[in-house]
């Protein structure tokens, strides 16, 4: 039972990062999804927009509101690269999000022929989520990326918290070379 409450710490701790970014994400990303999925409804059905215009307003306005949230609380550790590269970066990644958005309405509405409020909300639903995806892999891939320095530390904590785990059971399962084995110490530990 200790050993799997470990293997759990253990699996935390090496994600951790990642999993405080995901759901950081994911609130900035359900407040955006509100905003996309029921302004584009009232767009659509109560202001008669087209289904096309009316998604894209919605998602633009969400992309403004996601955009602050994700920079500055999200991604707000991540190395800043310019707001002029990030913004250009974040709305073009967005755009490839509404790309996804208009292939779901297209699928489910024009390929399948499935009108009607219900299917609208449904294929917008199921662009979103595709979109989504998409969205925070490349903002993390190429609007707000890791500093070098970042990653080394994180790759240095782990493999800290490796030697910790490992260290009190190879020390009991060899003996230390000794001078009388031709081996030395040296200051870091190695063996030479």
């Amino acid at each position: 039972m200790v050993a799997q409450v470990r293997s759990v710490q253990d699996l935390y701790a090496r994600f951790r990062h990642l999993i405080h970014e995901l759901a950081k994400f994911g609130v900035i990303g359900g407040v955006g999804f509100i905003v996309t999925l029921v302004g584009a409804d009232v767009l659509r059905f109560d202001a008669g927009l087209g289904k096309y215009k009316a998604v894209t307003v919605a998602t633009v306005v969400a992309t403004l509101v996601t955009f602050f949230g994700n920079r500055y609380w999200t991604f707000r550790h991540r190395e800043r690269t310019g707001t002029g590269r990030e913004s250009v970066l974040f709305f073009v990644m967005n755009g490839v999000g509404l790309l996804i958005q208009y292939a779901s309405i297209f699928a489910f509405q024009d390929v399948a022929g499935l009108s009607g409020k219900l299917w609208y909300n449904l294929a917008n639903f199921v662009g979103i989520v595709f979109g989504t995806i998409f969205r925070f892999w490349s903002y993390r891939r190429f609007v707000w990326r890791e500093s070098i320095v970042e990653v080394l530390e994180e790759e240095h904590e782990a493999e800290e918290h490796e030697h910790e785990v490992l260290e009190p059971t190879a020390a009991a399962a060899a003996p230390a070379p000794g001078p009388a084995d031709g081996l030395r110490v040296d200051e870091a530990g190695r063996i030479r």
